[in-house]
């Protein structure tokens, strides 16, 4: 299912009545299967965005569809992975990959198999009857993906799903999700607020401005997975980013002359 971005903005209000432009004429696709990052610098609606793609929000202006068919509300299409991992405490770890499956309305055979199968594709064998306080952010994590993977969706959709992560873990959950989406591809949106995360993952990243946000530029990475960070091509790539960056949110022209990029890149 290709996804379109169409002229998309979105006016947020405040508790007094005041407005505020969050996105202003939002435009891009993403294909069938591929894995595609939003980069920019913090308050440019890089989470907006995903909440609108979600069918959570509706936009002021512009349309978003799946598939030629507009968003309009949240769909089984369309999986949500947050940053936070969103589990139900009082479930265990079938529980919660089960959950969506039961609200779908999905045979208990076909449940079962499909918790099975994804428990296994997540590597939480063993942990099924754990409940998310006995589980490392890592293992919750994959609970998450798992959960949202199990109802069969065309697009996965991930808001800085390992913002929260130590950093080897991070590595490690890195790897992990691209394991999963070569053994079963989906169509990946993935929100994030490291320049290095959105290199090594993504087919394309597009690049937002300072708020109110805007596509500026889309990027395509054109080195082969697995990828590496220390690759003077990757390096260049990574480099080149966060100038840009930097130029648009600081006006600065080097380095030297702004804090590091990616500390102002979350949210």
């Amino acid at each position: 299912m290709q996804v379109d971005v169409a002229n998309v903005s979105k006016v947020h209000f405040s508790m007094k009545g005041e407005p505020l432009l969050a996105l202003l004429d939002v435009n891009f696709q993403v294909e069938k299967n591929e894995f595609f990052s939003i980069v920019g610098p913090s308050g440019c609606g890089k989470t907006t965005l995903l909440n609108l793609l979600a069918g959570f929000e509706q936009p002021t202006r512009g349309e978003l569809k799946v598939g030629g068919r507009v968003i309009t509300a949240p769909g089984w299409e369309r999986a949500v992975v947050f940053q936070e991992y969103a589990l139900f405490p009082w479930y265990t770890v079938v529980q919660n990959i089960r959950y969506g499956l039961r609200r779908k309305r999905v045979p208990e055979p076909e449940q079962r198999r499909l918790v099975d199968h994804y428990i296994g594709l997540v590597g939480l064998g063993g942990f099924e009857s754990r409940y998310p306080r006995e589980l490392s952010g890592g293992m919750r994590q994959r609970v998450s993906i798992a959960r949202a993977l199990a109802v069969n969706p065309s697009i996965l959709l991930m808001d800085e799903p390992f913002a929260s992560l130590d950093i080897q873990t991070r590595e490690y959950m890195q790897d992990e999700l691209l394991k999963i989406w070569q053994r079963e591809p989906k169509t990946v949106i993935f929100v994030t607020h490291s320049i290095d995360e959105a290199i090594k993952l993504s087919d394309r990243i597009a690049i937002m401005g300072p708020r109110p946000g805007r596509v500026e530029e889309i990027m395509i990475v054109e080195f082969g997975r697995p990828r590496d960070p220390t690759n003077p091509a990757v390096v260049r790539l990574a480099a080149e980013v966060k100038l840009w960056l930097r130029q648009q949110v600081f006006g600065s022209k080097s380095a030297e002359d702004a804090p590091h990029a990616d500390q102002h890149m979350a949210g």
